[in-house]
């Protein structure tokens, strides 16, 4: 009994102490939750979202600069076949692109996409499973509108 006594404030600390991006991944998405077979259509699905908020995006991963809101922007719950799944953002300004993949990874883009400021992630063999994913902006709390392209044949 005197061990876990002593033990229990440690794994309170540990608990507590756990980074702002793990927290993130158990919330709600605020753009909203979609479910995709490979193969679904029309694609790409486009999700209209608004990029930005207070978090910085280094915090998620250290690749990435700019800033993203606490929640993720979309959930993607995917049925992976044998295409890739394409991601990336249209938006009148300058946007990120951050995703936690079924495997625990992070990615981030910045300017990968279509017209240079726009991003894009590309997984050539997805996983079947949860993407996380925020639509950020380079600038702190702006609120862009934005689309989230979601497509298995080419980014938008």
């Amino acid at each position: 009994m005197q061990i876990v006594r002593h033990a229990l404030p440690a794994l309170l600390a540990t608990i507590l102490a756990a980074p702002l991006a793990a927290q993130a991944l158990f919330e709600p998405p605020t753009a909203g939750w979609v479910v995709l077979r490979s193969g679904f259509s029309p694609d790409p699905r486009v999700v209209a979202v608004r990029a930005g908020g207070f978090v910085q995006a280094s915090l998620r991963t250290p690749a990435c600069s700019g800033f993203v809101a606490h929640q993720p922007d979309v959930k993607l719950t995917f049925s992976a076949g044998t295409l890739p799944l394409i991601l990336s953002v249209a938006a009148a300004g300058d946007t990120i692109l951050v995703v936690h993949d079924p495997r625990d990874n992070w990615r981030c883009d910045d300017d990968g996409g279509v017209r240079g400021l726009n991003p894009m992630l590309r997984f050539d063999t997805p996983a079947s499973g949860d993407y996380d994913i925020w639509i950020g902006t380079k600038i702190n709390a702006r609120a862009l509108p934005a689309r989230l392209h979601i497509s298995e044949h080419s980014s938008q």
